[in-house]
């Protein structure tokens, strides 16, 4: 009965083991994500309500971006300097995906017409911390 025990604590040992095992290389290969951060100040309304669709649309077929849809809320300082007219966010699977769709064909084509409708300020991406 006793070496059915130690048996059993093995066997039981053995899996909790190879569980944290196939977790952490599960981890290892997760990619983290990542939020783009556009402020801008908007030069030309209807132009900008043009570029919306056009931008969350390439955004979407090439790289996998996901807009927040931000770019016409309202925003309210609450410290520091005087906000931008306007802040756009998108979500990325990673942070290359992100850098990848702002150095890509499909967004160097809109630039022209985001040039029409907002200058920006300023763009980041900020990887995030599961």
């Amino acid at each position: 009965m006793r070496s059915n025990f130690r048996i059993a604590m093995v066997l039981f040992a053995g899996v909790a083991i190879g569980a944290i095992a196939v977790e952490g290389l599960h981890a290892q290969g997760a990619k983290l994500k990542a939020y783009v951060v556009a402020e801008s100040d908007v030069l030309d309304a209807k132009a900008q309500a043009a570029f919306i669709p056009a931008i969350r649309k390439a955004m979407a077929e090439t790289h996998h971006g996901r807009p927040l849809y931000t770019a016409t809320g309202r925003i309210v300082q609450i410290e520091g300097g005087s906000p931008p007219g306007s802040v756009g966010i998108s979500e990325w699977d990673s942070l290359d995906d992100a850098v990848a769709f702002y150095k890509s064909k499909a967004y160097t084509d809109l630039i022209p017409q985001r040039d029409k409708a907002v200058k920006f300020v300023r763009r980041f991406v900020v990887e995030v911390e599961k």
